[in-house]
């Protein structure tokens, strides 16, 4: 064989052990780089699923008593503009997406790639949606709860607990409270990577209809060309008034 036609080989994983040990006798020195290229990204994929087995943990508490759990999970607490996002997602001992992550440690790329995967793999989808009217009338905590619930009660499968990112919904289910659990809970993990994926959008279509603020880039977060935007043009509809510096213009 060809090094091109081993290096296709190898990159489909079309070779069984057998052949792999064949390989190993070649003496060519561009067949030994493929070989050990093959290994470590094979090395880095079983690690890799090794993580996302682990990350079940919470899950089959639940799931070895025939219940089902949801991962709950929230994205913009802390911008000056927009709404804050949660999703509620359920999934089961089928789920496979071992890409999915902490919604932060992903690439946008990814996390657009994996979000259409997790509304069909997940036995349920749903969000909760808070806007700047809400967070400034009962506080952005408060606001991240009420939308955490909306989210839990519009999930068409009633769960029968929650695993939360750090926070406690105020619905009436058991919920076990797991520190970064974004990054211990597949649950949660594909929570985060909904409620993300969701939100950029919405500031994507905020951004055409205030393109001063630049919200596609910055997605509402108080950075220097956007706080100087607001400076310039004061705040818009969807700019928390209760934030510093946009609490400056109504005081």
């Amino acid at each position: 064989m060809t090094i091109n036609e081993i290096k296709e080989l190898l990159t489909n994983d079309r070779l069984d052990e057998t052949e792999l040990a064949e390989l190993e006798n070649d003496s060519r020195s561009g067949v030994k780089k493929l070989l050990d290229s093959y290994r470590r990204r094979k090395e880095k994929l079983a690690q890799k699923r090794e993580s996302f087995e682990k990350r079940f943990t919470y899950e089959k508490t639940f799931w070895v008593k025939n219940q089902m759990v949801a991962g709950v999970d929230e994205v913009g607490r802390g911008p000056l503009a927009g709404p804050v996002v949660t999703a509620a997602v359920i999934i089961d001992e089928n789920f496979d997406l071992i890409d999915v992550n902490d919604s932060k440690k992903l690439s946008a790329q990814k996390r657009l790639e994996l979000y259409p995967k997790i509304l069909e793999e997940a036995v349920s989808v749903a969000i909760g949606v808070k806007d700047a009217e809400v967070i400034d009338q009962v506080n952005i905590y408060e606001a991240d709860r009420l939308a955490m619930a909306q989210a839990v009660n519009d999930l068409d499968v009633r769960p029968d607990a929650l695993l939360v990112d750090a926070m406690n919904v105020p619905v009436d289910l058991p919920q076990i409270e797991l520190i970064k659990g974004d990054s211990k809970s597949n649950s949660i993990a594909a929570a985060s990577i909904v409620a993300k994926v969701f939100r950029d959008k919405l500031m994507e279509d905020y951004a055409e209809i205030y393109p001063e603020y630049h919200f596609d880039l910055n997605v509402g977060y108080g950075t220097k060309d956007h706080i100087a935007a607001i400076r310039k043009y004061g705040p818009t509809p969807i700019h928390r008034k209760t934030f510093a510096p946009v609490s400056d213009f109504y005081k």
